[in-house]
């Protein structure tokens, strides 16, 4: 995708990969920031999905170079593994070298004392910061060549941070990130106090919910510069269904999401077969990725023998989920944190389905009730609380004129708190504030 060179300053995206079926929110950033008038470079770390696409993927217009593809370090010894690797990174590196031999230098030098600091054992590096410098340096040498890049930003808080952080080392330029749900959470993403060293290390930090923003504030002792700003929904793009009735046929229980535990699709099977026991007519649909619940929700289904009312289906484009919002009855997804911390924030799919005049039962977890107020916009149940979720699905099945009640609030939520034309601009605002102070700040070549 490639765009003429301006004198207007630009940003670097770095992300792990790019595009992806399931991080719609990071795409239909890049485009309205485009849209803004914001000049984006991005760079991927890993290959994107390229068999199905989501229709904004078309429309971004940003350069987009990938990375040498490397192998998995999982077995590996480091020093193969390197060997293996290192011949397209080579003259990278030793332009690096080259131009900001201190720099570059310094940054290994901290990339090899995370890995020892991290070690899993005594003689057991934590050989991923090795990786991962190795790819900065690939990066950093891209960006030498692109003087108009005053900015680095990263998405989500692990290795594409630790990336995008050591490219900052190496070239001199600020970098901010925007740190999401699990990200945050699993302490093995950012071992000890990594993510407080990143914090401290970054020019800003966004993040997508109020209840992230506080969590990360309070594990920072300094000023940090942290924002909450929500992902936005295109309301324009998702909407009601134009003439509202009463429903017809058999009402379907829409759920959107990777087969992962977070999502608690096994509680929602389970809250389905006391619906089947109880003689109500009804079906549900699980949308999205094979995950590592995929066996167990599968197993759950043929237990419960709930073959002909709970359907799985592959994961879709949103051109394609915004069609089955307009058919579905009720959107569910029954969240839980689990033992290990992963947890969504607010999932962009039940943004979507609220947008759509969806009424949604979910659970109060993490940023959650910041979308969903119980019973004005929604229904909320305790986690894994399985009478409690199968109860409030029966009371929505059975409630017309309750379901057109709380999706109209819940249209009416998206559009006033989670308009995409209207968060983009704060997120519009932060960047400029950083490019301005960079321009005044850059860096000099050693």
């Amino acid at each position: 995708m490639p765009m003429p060179q301006t004198n207007q300053a630009q940003i670097a995206y770095i992300l792990k990969g790019f595009p992806r079926l399931t991080e719609t929110f990071i795409s239909n950033e890049i485009y309205l920031l485009e849209q803004l008038g914001t000049k984006l470079v991005l760079f991927s770390i890993k290959p994107g999905e390229l068999n199905k696409q989501h229709e904004v993927i078309q429309k971004i217009q940003s350069p987009l170079t990938y990375l040498p593809t490397v192998t998995s370090l999982s077995g590996s010894y480091l020093l193969i593994w390197v060997l293996r690797n290192i011949r397209p990174y080579l003259k990278h590196h030793a332009n690096m070298v080259w131009m900001s031999p201190g720099r570059y230098f310094a940054t290994f030098r901290k990339a090899c004392a995370l890995a020892w600091q991290h070690r899993n054992g005594f003689l057991r590096l934590r050989k991923v910061f090795i990786k991962e410098f190795i790819q900065a340096g690939f990066i950093a040498n891209q960006i030498q060549s692109r003087p108009n890049i005053l900015l680095l930003h990263a998405h989500f808080c692990h290795g594409a941070t630790t990336v995008a952080w050591f490219v900052s080392q190496m070239t001199g330029l600020p970098f901010s990130f925007t740190a999401h749900a699990k990200d945050i959470y699993q302490k093995q993403l950012n071992p000890g106090r990594l993510l407080e060293q990143k914090l401290a290390a970054a020019q800003f930090v966004t993040t997508c919910t109020k209840t992230n923003h506080d969590y990360l504030t309070a594990l920072h002792d300094e000023n940090c510069p942290i924002h909450a700003v929500y992902h936005g929904i295109n309301t324009k793009k998702f909407i009601p269904r134009t003439n509202y009735q009463l429903s017809v046929g058999q009402p379907l229980i829409l759920a959107v999401g990777r087969h992962v535990e977070k999502k608690g699709f096994v509680y929602l099977i389970e809250a389905c077969a006391k619906l089947h026991l109880a003689n109500i007519d009804f079906q549900c649909l699980i949308i999205g990725e094979s995950g590592d619940q995929t066996d167990v929700i599968k197993t759950t289904i043929q237990n419960k023998k709930l073959e002909s009312q709970v359907v799985l289906r592959n994961a879709v484009t949103q051109e394609e989920l915004r069609e089955l919002y307009q058919q579905a009855t009720i959107f569910a997804l029954p969240c839980v944190i689990t033992k290990d911390g992963d947890r969504d924030g607010i999932p962009n799919v039940m943004a979507e389905a609220m947008a759509t005049g969806l009424p949604i039962v979910s659970t109060p977890i993490s940023g959650i009730p910041e979308l969903v107020e119980n019973q004005v916009n929604g229904l909320l149940v305790p986690p894994r609380d399985v009478e409690g979720l199968a109860d409030a699905l029966k009371l929505l099945l059975a409630d017309e004129m309750l379901r057109h009640k709380l999706g109209k609030a819940a249209r009416q939520t998206i559009c006033e708190q989670f308009d995409a034309t209207v968060t983009i601009r704060s997120l519009q605002q932060l960047f400029q504030q950083a490019l301005t102070h960079s321009k005044q700040h850059k860096p000099d070549n050693e």
